[in-house]
């Protein structure tokens, strides 16, 4: 059944045009949070850091990876949950930094293991919406994004702000400042979600009948490019991939066939020479390119650089996704069989 076209997606709308302001607030509070952050580890530089998340949250830790091996020079790794809640493994954390990222503080297997970690040696933090959650309770500091509740089923503002929560740690840790243009920030998010006419483009180029999409990036946009993808499955049911245009050019590329959407995200960064010929190959093979970028089919403020443009890419796709459920008949507010948390352990 089609949705009620004048309520469906409404939730959803309304939560991203909350970001400007969410954006806006949190950049206002980095450095009492980055003072938090620096107390727990009393001045010490970790050895080396590792991020447990899952879902979007997983997404932001990819930018995490980025931003925080830029600004440490220390190895980041993404954790395997499993490892420890399965399979028992005991790591030895002594003089590293361990990271927690969950939305909404609750999901069991993020807890338990940043306790685990935090038992191990690790000085952990908490990245998440709830100040008050079991997450925040169980780290030594806490980067709380303070978005809000989200009542759409797709985390909008709440993934926006953790990427912002990744950026706001990085400096924490001694990453350059000028990477990050907050004052530029919440203008640039204003500007594009006020802006949907090349959306609604993009959106109407794409077959209804697609069933498949591939969101292409690479370095510090790559997060945004798999949150992308997750945002249409989530949506839309068509089943995306978000990928590293190295990786992709490297034998998955053979599943561009004429007509296929392929996103590609880029900020004109060291890696924009590569999204760029991956696109070119893509268009090759018959692919249907749509360009996030500044000069793309869906722009994006150029003023932001590699550092912050992952969050204008997103709600970029965000808009992408909800355009394209609203057109295939589906309340992207209320996705089918999915629910807001969704409890891993």
């Amino acid at each position: 059944m089609s949705p009620d076209t004048g309520q469906a997606g409404m939730l959803m709308a309304s939560e991203m045009a909350e970001q400007p302001r969410v954006l806006s607030a949190l950049a206002a509070r980095r450095t009492e949070l980055a003072a938090e952050v620096r107390g727990a580890l009393g001045g010490a530089a970790p050895v080396g850091i590792v991020l447990v998340a899952r879902g979007s949250s997983d997404n932001a830790a990819v930018f995490g990876r980025y931003v925080l091996e830029l600004a440490t020079r220390r190895p980041v790794a993404l954790a395997a949950p499993s490892l420890v809640t399965r399979y028992g493994v005991d790591d030895r954390l002594d003089g590293w930094l361990a990271v927690g990222v969950s939305q909404s503080g609750k999901t069991p297997e993020i807890v338990t293991v940043l306790e685990r970690y935090g038992a191990a040696g690790a000085t952990t933090v908490a990245i998440t919406n709830d100040r008050d959650s079991p997450l925040a309770a169980t780290a030594k500091a806490t980067i709380d994004t303070a978005a809000g509740a989200e009542r759409a089923v797709p985390a909008t503002k709440t993934v926006t702000s953790q990427f912002a929560a990744f950026a706001i740690l990085a400096e924490a840790l001694g990453g350059d400042a000028t990477l990050f243009p907050w004052d530029a920030l919440p203008d640039a998010a204003a500007e594009i979600l006020a802006d949907e006419g090349p959306v609604a483009a993009a959106a109407a180029s794409i077959a209804s009948d697609t069933t498949g999409l591939v969101a292409i990036a690479r370095g510090l946009l790559l997060g945004a490019a798999l949150e992308a993808a997750l945002k249409v499955k989530e949506t839309t049911g068509i089943l995306a991939e978000g990928a590293s245009a190295a990786d992709f050019l490297h034998g998955p590329i053979a599943v561009v066939r004429r007509g296929l959407p392929v996103l590609t995200l880029s900020a004109g960064g060291p890696t924009a020479a590569d999204v760029t010929e991956f696109a070119d190959a893509a268009r090759a093979r018959g692919g249907h390119v749509l360009a996030i970028g500044p000069s793309g089919d869906l722009p994006i403020p150029a003023a932001l650089g590699d550092g912050l443009s992952s969050i204008t890419a997103i709600i970029r796709a965000q808009q992408l996704a909800r355009a394209i459920s609203l057109q295939r008949g589906i309340d992207p507010d209320a996705p089918f069989g999915l629910s807001k948390v969704t409890e891993t352990h």
